[in-house]
């Protein structure tokens, strides 16, 4: 195996954190530059496949994952700042390929097999721990002591995403993390089931939401930013006062400004009698998508400013299907679409 220097990642930056949440690839770079892998974030990479893959759609699927392949091989390591997307490439994508003679079996399982969540990625390969010099610039929020941790379904179920963010966590000086009831509960995003079953969706985020009220914390941490658009958005329609972060802006020092908080601003807006709605966290201010300020293919940069983040309106989980799929579509090749009849 590579040693820690020699490792060379290719960062899977995932529709949403290149469209909403830019921030949160900049500190997934970070975190692995400090646990001493390469990093590379290859120009013109796609969506995972997932949203055409959980609509029956095999045919947009295998689209996006041979442009997947294509982009991603040649790395010792793909990682993935979300439980969701590298559940998709490590368990899903060589079963879009069942047919033998193209090779393309072969090469989506070569790919799978060096597929990670980022904080798994960091604590089982790296070697990542809380009294390691690589966390060093881990840092609470402003204003935030005590939090809970939110366990998203395909990390914790597909991949075992479970202890490696809360051991990283407790290298965080100041910071309380507090369990919340039915801690493995999911959160009803889904991806396109909350658009789909919006009825079903909705009582089960108004559970998860309680359950974070009950810890008292300050803050929600989750690894999947699907799962945290969909409860910083019920927070704010509830106006809790607690704040949405992805783990990584928490241990790279980088959680600044939470999801749904206008630029410059603290804290949750709804939990503290600001306006309602939709708010894009200041974009035309300098935020811009990770992709962009990721070099193409060169050796990413710090992280920055993050990027424009929803607010918590009732739309924030049909906007994020509708971004995977607008991501899915504009890549698939136009023979594929022919195939499916657009």
């Amino acid at each position: 195996m590579p040693t820690p220097a020699a490792r060379r990642v290719g960062l899977f930056v995932t529709c949403l954190v290149d469209l909403y949440r830019p921030s949160t690839g900049f500190a997934a770079v970070r975190l692995l530059e400090a646990a001493g892998c390469e990093v590379v974030v290859p120009e013109g990479q796609t969506c995972c496949g997932q949203p055409a893959f959980n609509s029956g759609d095999e045919d947009t699927a295998r689209a996006v994952a041979r442009a997947v392949i294509d982009r991603f091989e040649g790395f010792d390591h793909v990682v993935a700042p979300s439980g969701s997307c590298a559940g998709m490439l490590k368990r899903h994508l060589p079963g879009l390929f069942t047919g033998g003679g193209s090779g393309w079996r072969e090469r989506a399982e070569r790919l799978a097999g060096r597929t990670w969540e980022l904080t798994s990625f960091l604590v089982d390969v790296c070697g990542m721990d809380a009294a390691g010099d690589a966390l060093a610039s881990a840092a609470a929020p402003d204003g935030v002591r005590r939090v809970t941790y939110h366990d998203s379904c395909s990390g914790l179920r597909e991949l075992g995403v479970r202890e490696q963010p809360r051991r990283l966590l407790a290298g965080v000086a100041g910071l309380d993390l507090v369990e919340m009831p039915d801690r493995e509960a999911c959160c009803g995003f889904g991806g396109t089931f909350c658009v789909k079953y919006p009825g079903i969706s909705g009582r089960m985020v108004g559970e998860k939401v309680e359950n974070v009220a009950a810890t008292g914390a300050d803050a929600v941490l989750a690894g999947d930013l699907g799962c945290l658009l969909n409860i910083a958005g019920r927070l704010g329609r509830e106006r809790r006062p607690v704040r949405a972060f992805h783990v990584a802006e928490v241990l790279a020092g980088a959680a600044d400004r939470g999801i749904g908080e206008p630029a410059g601003g603290k804290g949750r807006r709804n939990g503290h009698g600001g306006r309602r709605g939709h708010d894009d966290g200041g974009s035309g201010g300098g935020a811009r998508p990770f992709s962009s300020g990721a070099g193409g293919p060169a050796r990413a940069g710090r992280a920055t400013a993050g990027g424009p983040d929803p607010g918590p309106s009732s739309a924030t989980c049909a906007s994020s299907a509708r971004a995977a799929r607008a991501g899915t579509r504009s890549r698939t090749s136009g023979s594929e679409k022919e195939k499916r009849g657009r």
